[in-house]
């Protein structure tokens, strides 16, 4: 049966610094690389061997998957990036400090941007230093597609026909696929997966760096519940997810 495993990046930069990233292109922290290696460790630990890897058009979610697969000896297993695997465009929020965000526009605003299913933040100006216009990562793609701001909703109607028409197809031929992204990407494929409602999807966090692995049936509906690597570590590393803002 196919199998999938999920890796939120590790801590990046701008996580450390506790700012709204987004599709702003930032690298690992220290932590954050060791984080990655802990995930290969786990997944060479645990006998879970991807056969193909996802990731995300973004350097933090690259890097993760670089090291991770270093150090579970499967660095030479094909590759395929997608912008729609990014992260959720954080709009007019990105760059901005997110305990001066809550302080400003208080709890209601903020939790609203940040854990709303469908509200997006404010749109992000053309000539913002942290736009991506002009980024030529994604020359290929029609300008008019790429968000501005989103919605955990517009990050699933943009990320599910490339699971759909790409990712399935690896599952369907057994493959095991590993998916290197971010958040709310991987989110958005787990509220997919299992189901999950519009209200409560707002109460899931996935920590950093901790494999999260689907065992799928023939329809790619999961088989039993999905599973981290290290079960404990990960219940702490999502209470450290939904605690940012309050630093």
């Amino acid at each position: 049966m196919p199998k999938l495993i999920l890796v939120r990046h590790g801590q990046s930069e701008w996580n450390e610094k506790n700012l709204f990233t987004g599709w702003v292109d930032v690298k690992l922290s220290a932590k954050g690389e060791q984080e990655a290696a802990r995930a290969g460790q786990l997944l060479k630990e645990k006998n879970v061997h991807p056969d193909i890897l996802y990731t995300s058009k973004l350097t933090r979610a690259i890097q993760t998957a670089n090291i991770a697969l270093a150090n579970a000896d499967r660095v030479w297993i094909p590759v395929k990036r997608s912008w729609r695997l990014n992260e959720r465009h954080y709009g007019a929020l990105q760059g901005k400090d997110k305990a001066e965000t809550l302080e400003t526009y208080g709890e209601e605003k903020f939790n609203t941007w940040r854990r709303s299913f469908d509200v997006p933040p404010p749109v992000i100006e053309a000539d913002s230093p942290f736009s991506q216009k002009g980024d030529e990562r994604y020359r290929d793609v029609d300008p008019n597609v790429l968000p501005q701001t989103e919605s955990l909703a517009l990050v699933i109607d943009r990320l599910l026909p490339y699971w759909q028409d790409v990712i399935a197809k690896d599952l369907l031929d057994g493959k095991t696929v590993m998916v290197a992204a971010h958040g709310n990407s991987l989110r958005a494929l787990v509220k997919h997966l299992e189901g999950i409602s519009d209200a409560d999807i707002a109460k899931l966090n996935i920590p950093t760096g901790i494999p999260l692995v689907f065992e799928l049936d023939e329809n790619l509906k999961p088989s039993k519940p999905s599973y981290y690597l290290d079960p404990e570590a990960a219940a702490a590393g999502a209470a450290a997810v939904a605690a940012q803002g309050k630093k």
